[in-house]
């Protein structure tokens, strides 16, 4: 393990550099005759010999191109940039798909387009891309697409696992994604699917859609230099998608776990100085061959919950992942509940600071009956002070009868107070540990759905020694 003293006076990544650039926006029509609206910045003066070294950046889903303004002409400048409305969003026709591969065609020809530039050097486009974004140019870079270097944000590697872990739809979030789509955008298929998620039917066609909009079975043939940015704390795209991609990959890779993602965290984060930082060398490595050191460096960067960039703070490197070990925790007692019920099972007081740093699994025994068909545990830990921090929740769907659950949770690292109280609470939903807790909505079970939660264990992966104060 590395430490790595960031002091904010020093790297103001985020902050317009001194390098200007002009934009020009556009509008470009794809083959299939849609209008796409987009902006190029192109860095102010004579560009050098083979044109400008180039990055296109592609924004997340219910989000805009203008939402890169600062990226593209901040972090970013010195390079050619090309940011858009992806189809269906902003000042751009069509429908979306969610990265399906009319999104990929555009992707495709949009780089044909910037890569066609006399300004812009065509054997040195990079691709950046948020959530949506990055899913778009993981797929296009695995399709060949020949990005020079990939950065990808707060993404997936594999769509089904991360929107229907263990076949069990995280409600809310299709809920909040879909909501926030124009109306008139709404894919058929993605209404009808969406439908079947709910309603847990159809995970076959479930499964085939979220193939073909998927990376991780296809990585191994990847040998772009690509850098995983993923979040502590994101309910979303947990940090198996970043892990899994990272460990997939076979060519310069990187992976950044810091305090920034989707709920219950936000974007950007704390860190916005060395994640900026860390984007900017990256690409400069493989798109302007700067000889920065970075490809020599510890390739996995771990951000302690806390951060401050006002203040300076450490980042920590590692040559692999952290080592963690597993606390077993038993969790005893018999409940029956109906579908507005919940189990709370609690843990005891932890000793020590702890630090989660992976997947937990509830092993549950219980007993299903009437039609209940889903089982929702959510963890969480109340400080001394009396603060409750949700650590992480997943579900499982049921089967009549009496039958052993292995319930994995959302892969996160999550700093967990000494003399904090854990509890578990095992519900349909997780609106039942709070009404806030939109992860896992309350869908309708028949009135006589029942189920008898018996015993439980609680496997906790953390750190030997937390790096988070």
């Amino acid at each position: 393990m590395r430490r790595i003293l960031v002091t904010a006076l020093l790297f103001c990544v985020l902050a317009p550099q001194a390098s200007a650039s002009t934009r020009q926006d556009v509008t470009l029509t794809m083959s299939d005759g849609v209008q796409i609206a987009g902006s190029v910045y192109v860095p102010d003066g004579a560009p050098p010999t083979g044109g400008w070294p180039g990055v296109m950046a592609l924004h997340g889903l219910n989000g805009s191109r203008s939402q890169l303004a600062t990226l593209a002409g901040g972090t970013l400048a010195g390079y050619a940039v090309l940011t858009y409305d992806a189809r269906g969003h902003g000042a751009s026709g069509g429908q979306i798909t969610v990265d399906g591969p009319r999104e990929i065609a555009d992707v495709r020809e949009l780089f044909a387009w910037f890569a066609g530039r006399a300004d812009v050097r065509d054997d040195r486009i990079g691709a950046w891309g948020i959530s949506y974004g990055g899913g778009a140019i993981m797929r296009a870079a695995v399709e060949g697409v020949p990005f020079a270097a990939l950065e990808t944000v707060e993404s997936w590697t594999d769509l089904y696992s991360a929107l229907l872990p263990q076949d069990l739809a995280k409600t809310g979030v299709i809920t909040g994604f879909v909501s926030g789509m124009r109306p008139d955008a709404i894919s058929p298929i993605v209404a009808a699917l969406r439908d079947d998620a709910y309603a847990g039917r159809n995970h076959a066609q479930i499964r085939a859609f979220a193939r073909d909009r998927s990376t991780r079975h296809l990585l191994p043939g990847l040998h772009t230099p690509t850098y995983f940015f993923q979040g502590r704390r994101d309910f979303v795209f947990g940090l198996e998608q970043a892990k899994a991609g990272y460990a997939a990959v076979r060519g310069p890779k990187h992976l950044y776990i810091g305090p920034f993602g989707h709920p219950p965290s936000t974007f950007p984060g704390a860190d916005q100085i060395p994640m900026g930082l860390h984007i900017r060398r990256w690409f400069d490595r493989f798109l302007k061959d700067e000889p920065n050191g970075i490809d020599r460096e510890a390739p996995i960067s771990v951000v302690p919950e806390g951060f401050r960039d006002a203040r300076g703070g450490t980042v920590y490197g590692f040559r692999s992942l952290p080592k963690t070990q597993t606390v077993s925790i038993p969790l005893a007692g018999t409940r029956t509940i109906a579908t507005t019920g919940r189990v709370v099972r609690t843990g005891g007081r932890t000793q020590d600071t702890v630090e989660v740093f992976g997947a937990p699994v509830v092993k549950v025994t219980a007993r299903s009956s009437g039609g209940w068909s889903r089982l929702v545990a959510t963890l969480t830990a109340t400080t001394p002070r009396g603060k409750e921090i949700v650590i992480t929740a997943g579900g499982v769907r049921t089967r009549p009868g009496r039958r052993t659950y292995a319930i994995r949770l959302i892969d996160q690292t999550t700093l967990v107070p000494a003399r904090s109280n854990l509890r578990l609470v095992l519900a349909g939903d997780t609106l039942k540990q709070n009404p806030g807790n939109l992860l896992y909505l309350d869908l309708p079970m028949p009135t006589g759905a029942r189920v008898t939660i018996g015993k439980a264990t609680l496997r906790l992966p953390v750190l030997h020694r937390p790096i988070s104060r």
